[in-house]
């Protein structure tokens, strides 16, 4: 059954002109009920065009048929409720606005059906209201469409910055294994220039194979890092169980050499199993531990090594006691290349600890940097909790 609430508008004398259309769908199954509601319908700033469903088969049928912008239903329908049109949009997937109108609401069963979706709910001896819950329901489907256009717009954005990215790094692979061999080429024959010519020049030619040689070197160490940084793009990050006490120990093995010369003292509390990818979380300790000795101050450099549960995570933190880092740079620093000091200064090209971002992120923790009081640096990072084994009971 379908029916128009323009006509009857007209009938009352009401004016249509310039309306915007609006389709509802009546659920009621008292004939003069649903009179009253069009005849107050036809009043309010739509055009309205109706269709009426009084089971819950009709309803269905009449949703399928044709998707209205909201439905008006009463709570009692004899054999149903009108709250059970809920579950049947519910189930075919309809975001559509239902709006009690009843002739008995009390405030207890109101709450339970606005708990439960409804979108407001009018008595039917208050119907001057209905065009006000109208507005609302119409007003708050709008919100939610937009919401979702912008979350479906945000996820495509990130899908496509995440294609971005693959693409940039598997373009700063292909590059960077690529350019390597004609660079070895070129260092190696301008090494043999300086060892074959020098001083059988003039002084003008040593300092110009000076400068190639010198560029070539650089520009091999940069291939390298650049290589070294999207390589840790491309593994596979395969996560387990791992324990951070013997990924620090092998991280302090492997900068011996560093450690001695500086007489750094490094302090480690207990740490704890994290799920993590070994190899990559060394790397990590071993970027952090080897600046915090590259940037040491006139004292003997000093760092300490903690963990802390912080939610669902465990807070990892590296202190150092050396030059530390001005906050307008705390986030500038993660980034590749960049450097704060000068080749003469410090030695690098600024690739340690965007690849430790890299990594943390890959297993999604963050990091940052902060400074240290009385002087220093600190980084800390988070990662999520080991998984407990199979069998093992957590507690």
């Amino acid at each position: 059954m379908s029916t128009s609430a323009t006509r009857m508008g007209r009938e009352a004398g009401g004016s249509t002109a310039q309306k915007p259309q609006l389709r509802v769908l009546l659920v009621e199954d008292n004939p003069n009920d649903r009179d009253l509601i069009l005849r107050e319908l036809a009043k309010g700033e739509f055009e309205i065009t109706s269709e009426v469903a009084q089971t819950a088969e009709e309803f269905r049928l009449r949703i399928r048929a044709s998707c209205p912008d909201v439905v008006l239903a009463d709570y009692n329908l004899g054999q149903w409720r009108g709250t059970e049109a809920l579950d049947i949009l519910r189930e075919e997937g309809l975001d559509i606005p239902l709006i009690l109108v009843s002739g008995v609401l009390g405030d207890v069963t109101a709450v339970e059906c606005i708990k439960r979706g409804v979108t407001d709910y009018v008595l039917k001896d208050s119907l001057a209201r209905l065009s006000v819950a109208l507005r609302g329901a119409l007003k708050d489907k709008r919100t939610r469409e937009e919401r979702q256009r912008a979350q479906e717009s945000l996820a495509q954005k990130v899908e496509e910055l995440a294609r971005s990215n693959r693409d940039l790094e598997q373009f700063a692979y292909v590059a960077s294994h690529d350019l390597q061999e004609p660079l070895r080429m070129v260092a190696a024959y301008t090494q043999l220039l300086g060892d074959r010519y020098r001083g059988k020049l003039d002084d003008q030619a040593d300092k110009y194979i000076a400068y190639a040689v010198d560029g070539a070197a650089r520009m091999q160490s940069l291939i390298q890092d650049l290589l070294a940084f999207s390589r840790v793009g491309r593994q596979q990050t395969e996560l387990k169980n791992t324990d951070c006490n013997l990924v620090v120990s092998q991280a302090i093995r492997d900068l011996q050499a560093a450690i001695a010369e500086s007489v750094a003292v490094i302090n480690c509390e207990p740490l704890p199993c994290v799920q993590a990818n070994e190899s990559q979380l060394k790397q990590v300790f071993q970027n952090l531990i080897g600046n915090a000795i590259k940037f040491r101050g006139p004292d003997t450099p000093v760092i300490h090594i903690s963990a802390q549960w912080q939610e669902s995570l465990w807070l990892f933190t590296v202190a150092d006691n050396g030059i530390g880092i001005s906050p307008e740079y705390a986030e500038n620093i993660f980034t590749i290349f960049t450097r704060l000091h000068t080749r003469t200064e410090y030695p690098g090209n600024g690739i340690g600890l965007a690849i430790c971002k890299k990594i943390i992120e890959r297993h999604g923790g963050k990091i940052e940097s902060l400074p240290r009081e009385g002087g220093g640096s600190i980084f800390r990072f988070t990662l999520p909790v080991a998984r407990i084994a199979e069998g093992q009971e957590s507690g």
